[in-house]
């Protein structure tokens, strides 16, 4: 699970002035989710691909399934 400390820190990167715990707690929860979406997908294309391993490319192809660059 990612900090409230790094979230926010994010948060504050997309240009936010004030952010309060329970923002950067519920964006951290929607993170780890889409993350368990992407990394599911990427182990599946790594299974595909004859791979126990997954590579920086099954990430990026799964990510781009999910319309996250």
């Amino acid at each position: 699970m990612l900090t409230k400390t790094t979230v926010k820190r994010l948060i504050e990167k997309s240009g936010a002035k004030h952010v309060s715990g329970d923002a950067a707690e519920e964006l951290s929860k929607i993170l780890e989710k889409k993350a368990l979406e992407i990394s599911k997908k990427a182990a599946a294309l790594a299974k595909y691909s004859g791979r126990r391993t997954v590579m920086k490319k099954d990430i990026k192809m799964a990510a781009k399934e999910f319309s996250y660059p």
